[in-house]
């Protein structure tokens, strides 16, 4: 079953797996061997009420609209910094009361299970880097995950190989780590 709808927008059961999805099939009409780009999520409601403006410079000021089904709105953060490890970019970051969470899309190279075994001993961190991007069965991917402050999880992942929106792959807790790291940006 697809997770998109006729009309174009993805289907999801909860607003956090939309958000995860929207951002998704917004990154995947950038192409791939792109940044990663932070998110913040905020509450469309809240948004149009406080932020009239913003709301309708993002196309948001018709709360009947076609995002009436829509209660979380992604606004794309500033680049982050290149040369800056993404976990200490995660560590410089606070947000305002008025952001419910927030979502990270990154593309990786990751191998098989079966791999694991064949790593060779003593790498550091370029050298593991270089030979997994040598390895014949790595593939390339694409994830987006996202958190809310109360704890709440989604991710997707997208291979490369398969690069169609019938093709993501969604859950809580496919990428544990970079969701942790992400709500770690909400602990006061």
């Amino acid at each position: 079953m697809s997770n998109v709808s006729p009309g174009g927008p993805p289907m999801a059961a909860s607003p956090l797996t939309r958000a995860v999805l929207e951002i998704d099939e917004y990154a995947s009409g950038l192409g791939w061997d792109q940044p990663a780009r932070l998110f913040a999520l905020v509450d469309t409601a809240q948004l149009r009420a406080q932020e009239p403006g913003l709301a309708a410079q993002l196309g948001l000021d018709e709360p009947d609209g076609a995002d009436a089904a829509a209660p979380l709105t992604p606004v794309e953060q500033d680049e982050i910094p290149s040369g800056t490890p993404l976990d200490e970019f995660l560590g410089t970051i606070a947000w305002p009361d008025a952001v419910a969470g927030c979502a990270l899309t990154v593309e990786r190279l990751m191998l098989p299970p079966s791999a694991e075994t064949s790593v060779p001993e003593g790498l550091d961190e370029a050298g593991l880097a270089a030979w997994v991007a040598a390895h014949p069965d790595r593939q390339e991917v694409r994830m987006t995950v996202a958190v809310l402050r109360d704890g709440a999880r989604e991710s997707a992942l997208r291979l490369r190989e398969k690069d169609s929106p019938t093709e993501v792959l969604t859950g809580a807790d496919l990428v544990p780590g970079l969701a942790e790291a992400l709500s770690a940006t909400f602990e006061v």
